[in-house]
């Protein structure tokens, strides 16, 4: 199996900001672990961009099972990452590292969640 792991606008800053809502740990720590605990089951692509533009393409350009997505702000806010997943037609699972239903109103509504295989959340 081959899953494509996507993190979106701001989480390269993983660590340092808003400890309390996202842990003390780095993106890369956070890949170094998915890394350990999965890739005996599956080859595992790692990306992460603030840009939207790009984590269309990557999406788009996909040769893989499965998308695990944290789209960061653009999962409140794009539809243009809807239209990508919806056209790939790549199975994903939306990820929060947050519990967003512990959060403001504005981050509850996800473009992506009713087309996602599923949710984690917090």
């Amino acid at each position: 199996m081959k899953l494509l792991i996507l993190n979106g606008p701001n989480l390269n800053m993983l660590g340092k900001r808003e400890k309390n809502h996202y842990g003390n740990f780095s993106l890369s720590e956070l890949e170094e672990n998915i890394q350990k605990r999965f890739s005996s089951r599956a080859e595992l692509i790692f990306f992460q961009s603030n840009a939207e533009h790009e984590l269309i393409e990557k999406i788009q350009q996909a040769k893989v099972d499965g998308i695990v997505i944290n789209a960061g702000a653009f999962t409140h806010t794009s539809i243009a990452i809807r239209d990508a997943l919806l056209s790939t037609r790549i199975p994903f699972v939306e990820v929060h590292i947050s519990n967003v239903y512990k959060r403001e109103n504005f981050r509850q509504k996800s473009f992506l969640s009713d087309i996602a295989l599923g949710v984690i959340s917090g």
